[in-house]
């Protein structure tokens, strides 16, 4: 007898597991930054443009696959056309390769959220702090990042074992509501900073004469990288996704939900930090990734007053992000393990986090005793991410695109949301998945490989 598949039990469950897992580090220390470097206002109007177009086209079509197959990626590849089965094992490698290194970086922020808790995070603004802390150097079992690694990755483990109903659903119906909050309270305290209100009209009013096509190129890739697409995910969460469910409006409802916390990032960290800089753009301009995460905001918060609590509930949202996003790439490395080795979810998820702690060691300790180990001349943290990022998913969405745009062409995804509702945007979802999306995609690509050669600095 075939076992039944899990699902979530409502729409609302499964738009905030969905949105939960698009919501994750990439909004918080990564759309501020491209927001201010390219025209504030003008980049926010360029990626909500193409959240509803782009990156609507790839996340309908992503869960729409994973709805009508009822598999994870290697299974529902395979079965809309034979000839397309490698790219199901493709997807499959971006959250097997992720999850590692994203776990360690959901390590870093437990310490940090620790140190702010105890009342030492004003400690962590140190210029050394962050570099002794990543190398491996701090004193201490708690000093490590290995222990913090460890402890985030069980914590994952254990909402993946409890399944998707009592596992995902529930955890996410709790966090996402807090995340929101939280986020909310943090931009409202950061516009009361004197000075931040003029960070707040850079980063809203449209800059014309900062717009090029690397306003657009930035904003394309953040949103791509943003959404959760092209690592299984998305197909994943669509198989568990009700048949009744309307899917169009669901898929909305997640672009509402990760565009808007994202602009809210924006107004938590730029107006902040260009009153810590008296007005200067220039530093939130040039600080990016884990820089700014954990090298300038620790100062930031040391001039605020109240600056250890305001960390403490900062640190707890960008925690609460991560945890949503690497619970549903541990997830869908499970789904695939359930589906393909034809075994319970206990065993998968254990193995699942066993080879989670071994590949993420290298990345853990990349940046101290394996610090000597560079391939590609990186780290092994930033070699991960770039293969995964700038290389497979890109490869990954444009395939997918190739397969839904003119393989089995764009009536299944049609049909499929149609069971459950009109399609509103069938028209823009045709054009955009034959023609524009995969130009996109190429263009993604091509600008990840220039800048990794040095070409461009977008």
């Amino acid at each position: 007898m075939k076992k039944e598949r899990s699902s979530f039990t409502s729409r609302i469950g499964f738009v905030l597991a969905a949105a939960g897992s698009a919501v994750g580090l990439g909004n918080l220390w990564r759309f501020p930054y491209l927001a201010a470097k390219y025209g504030g206002g003008t980049f926010l109007l360029v990626y909500i443009i193409l959240a509803i177009t782009f990156g609507f086209t790839l996340m309908i079509a992503e869960i729409a696959i994973g709805r009508k197959t009822r598999l994870s990626c290697i299974g529902a590849y395979r079965s809309l056309d034979k000839r397309f089965g490698f790219l199901g094992w493709l997807a499959s490698l971006v959250p097997v390769i992720i999850t590692p290194y994203y776990c360690v970086i959901g390590g870093w922020v437990m310490k940090y959220l620790a140190e702010f808790l105890t009342g030492n995070g004003l400690e962590t603004a140190s210029d050394s702090y962050f570099g002794s802390f990543t190398a491996v150097s701090l004193p201490g079992i708690l000093g490590t990042p290995v222990t913090w690694f460890v402890i985030y990755v069980l914590i994952n483990a254990t909402v993946v074992l409890f399944g998707v109903e009592k596992g995902i659903e529930k955890v996410s119906r709790v966090m996402m509501p807090v995340l929101v909050i939280l986020s909310i309270i943090i931009a409202g305290y950061s516009l009361t900073i004197p000075g931040a209100i003029d960070g707040l009209k850079y980063y809203l009013l449209p800059r014309m004469e900062d717009f090029s096509i690397y306003t657009v190129l930035a904003a394309m890739g953040q949103l791509f990288y943003s959404m959760s697409l092209a690592m299984g995910i998305m197909i994943t969460y669509g198989s568990y996704m009700q048949k009744d469910n309307m899917l169009e409006h669901s898929v909305t409802q997640i672009e509402v939900f990760d565009t808007g916390f994202a602009i809210i990032a924006g107004m938590m960290i730029i107006p902040a930090m260009v009153a810590f800089s008296g007005g200067d753009t220039s530093l939130v301009r040039e600080s990016a990734g884990a820089g700014l995460m954990f090298g300038v905001l620790p100062k930031v918060f040391e001039s605020m007053l109240f600056g250890n609590v305001i960390g403490t509930v900062f640190f707890l949202l960008v925690l609460l992000a991560a945890l949503t996003s690497s619970i549903s790439l541990m997830e869908t490395i499970v789904s695939i393990i359930v589906d393909k080795a034809k075994i319970g979810r206990k065993p998968a998820a254990i193995l699942v986090t066993i080879g989670v702690l071994l590949l993420g060691m290298l990345s853990c300790l990349g940046y101290g005793p394996l610090a000597a180990i560079a391939p590609l001349g990186m780290a092994f943290l930033d070699f991960f991410d770039f293969i995964s990022n700038s290389i497979m998913m890109p490869i990954v969405a444009f395939l997918t695109c190739i397969l839904v745009g003119h393989i089995v062409g764009p009536k299944m995804v049609i049909d499929e949301v149609e069971t459950s509702g009109t399609f509103r945007r069938k028209k823009l979802f045709v054009v955009m998945v034959r023609w524009i999306a995969p130009v996109m995609l190429l263009m993604i690509l091509a600008t990840e490989i220039l800048k990794f050669f040095g070409v461009i600095t977008v």
